[in-house]
């Protein structure tokens, strides 16, 4: 067993150490660990709100973390269609096109 640390999911823990520190401790810490939700569908939930909200620097990693989660593309491409008609066409083609790149990415 080693005394090093973790290392941090916050790709910016160099220049907000306490923010990365809230990221990691609190929200994947503490909110994604909550037994309320599976972490699939907090995924589930993440994606969709990322998606309606055209969060694309946020989107990659997530949709990442949703496949290590247990959603397969198929889930992630129908939460996107569905989408298409709450949150607007361009948030949903924006997003099929950064779940193309992740599933290429992650050879899926």
């Amino acid at each position: 067993m080693t005394d090093s640390p973790a290392p941090r999911r916050s790709p910016f823990a160099d220049i907000a150490p306490a923010l990365a520190d809230y990221t990691d401790n609190v929200l994947f810490g503490d909110v994604w660990k909550r037994a309320g939700l599976s972490s699939r569908d907090r995924s589930l939930v993440t994606v969709a709100t990322l998606v309606a909200q055209y969060r694309t620097n946020e989107l990659p990693f997530h949709m990442k973390l949703a496949l290590e989660n247990g959603l397969t593309r198929e889930e992630l491409i129908e939460a996107i269609t569905h989408l298409a008609f709450y949150a607007g066409w361009p948030t949903a083609s924006t997003a099929v096109g950064i779940a193309r790149r992740v599933f290429e990415e992650q050879g899926k």
